[in-house]
């Protein structure tokens, strides 16, 4: 008898510890799998961990909330969006992994995300072969992203952010304009498709305009000592420095150069939006920093104050432009699904490109033949580590 009970309490403990163990793994690799018929699922593959995880996880939040307000205001044509969140884990395999489940095994009608343009690229093969739309609030590369090295688009990738181009060629007009900057040192990302990309056509507009870049210096991902590389420029005459890269290192190389006795100007794009980059290199040396972004908390536009009071309500924190990058995807995807009629992957994929003055916090747009947005860039300025002024830049 002892013995039957022993096994029998061993058994409802094994049986236990494999719920426990389900539910864990449902924690960490999905979460938000509802399975309600009337709903419409919409896939979230972003970089919650890793890297770049303040990046994914700032467009996240504001996907979640735009999707929020949808539901709470009866959904799309009565049903609700379902999101289903999955970490890629700031890496391009786990990124294809992530999409494949989604397409394959979730039945999802679209995919947003991942953030990073490396690790949106990964994904667009499986949509490509899935049929069904992939959406990147801030995937930024010029090739790749929506078209391939031949320039044939993808039927099946969209974004709702600018380019690299627009961003380069944007802050080399502002450094010679605005900053009536006629020498300019170039610290670039060289481990980056994003870095490369800004750097390029920074330099080539600068040099157009009959710009000088008196030096061109580049580290790679996760570096953390810059001092030999800004040693070497100190002695060199310039008006100011630009950096195309992330905020991981753009922070310390913010921060080693002021310590350094380097006060020129520093400029940037997009990839210095992150509270991050304040940690990094503190407020002090965040002055007469530049970088161009997709929104400014500064705009009086009453739709951007009134997405950064409810923001500031549902989070307690000012938004980022990831954030606001993030709510506008939420809210155009919701608005493509509409227009389409229908849960239908192709017939989303026809609204998303016929998509015309779409009004979000980051903008209006018209969405090109190249499933690209057409729409302004703003260029921020940081004094003691917060935005002191910003000015949008209207595209060609």
């Amino acid at each position: 008898m002892r013995k039957r009970t022993i096994l029998s309490l061993l058994s409802i403990l094994l049986v236990m510890s494999l719920l426990i163990g389900c539910g864990n793994d449902a924690v960490e690799n999905g979460a938000n799998n509802n399975t309600d018929k009337e709903g419409i699922k919409v896939g979230i593959n972003y970089e919650l961990t890793g890297g770049v995880a303040s990046y994914g996880q700032s467009s996240v939040d504001g996907i979640l909330m735009a999707f929020d307000e949808i539901n709470e205001a009866g959904g799309i044509d009565g049903k609700e969006i379902i999101p289903v969140v999955i970490d890629n884990k700031s890496e391009s395999s786990e990124a294809t992994s992530v999409a494949t489940r989604l397409m394959t095994q979730e039945g999802v009608v679209m995919c947003l995300g991942p953030a990073t343009s490396g690790n949106f690229m990964a994904t667009i093969p499986v949509a490509q072969s899935n049929g069904i739309p992939v959406l990147s609030s801030s995937s930024t590369a010029d090739v790749g992203v929506t078209i391939d090295a031949d320039g044939n688009v993808y039927d099946y990738a969209f974004r709702l952010c600018f380019n690299d181009s627009f961003q380069g060629v944007t802050m080399a007009n502002f450094a010679l304009n605005n900053l009536n900057a006629t020498k300019a040192v170039m610290i670039t990302d060289t481990s980056s498709d994003y870095g490369k990309g800004l750097a390029k056509n920074f330099k080539e507009t600068f040099e157009a305009a009959g710009g000088q870049l008196v030096a061109e210096e580049g580290y790679v991902k996760d570096d953390k000592d810059f001092n030999a590389i800004l040693t070497s420029i100190r002695g060199k005459d310039f008006d100011v420095i630009f950096i195309p890269g992330y905020y991981q290192e753009a922070g310390l190389i913010i921060k080693q150069a002021r310590d350094l006795g380097i006060d020129a100007p520093i400029l940037g794009a997009d990839g210095f939006d992150s509270p991050v980059l304040l940690e990094l290199a503190g407020e002090e040396a965040l002055t007469d920093v530049y970088f161009s972004n997709h929104y400014s908390s500064l705009d009086e536009d009453p739709l951007v104050q009134d997405f950064i009071a409810s923001y500031k309500e549902k989070y307690g924190v000012e938004p980022n432009a990831f954030n606001a990058l993030g709510y506008d995807l939420g809210k155009w995807a919701a608005d493509a699904i509409k227009r389409a009629g229908s849960a239908d992957p192709d017939a989303i994929r026809d609204a998303l490109a016929e998509t015309k003055g779409f009004e979000g916090v980051t903008g209006t747009f018209d969405m090109d033949e190249n499933h690209n947005p057409v729409k302004s860039i703003v260029v921020i300025e940081l004094k003691n580590g917060v935005q002191s002024s910003s000015i949008k830049v209207d595209p060609n």
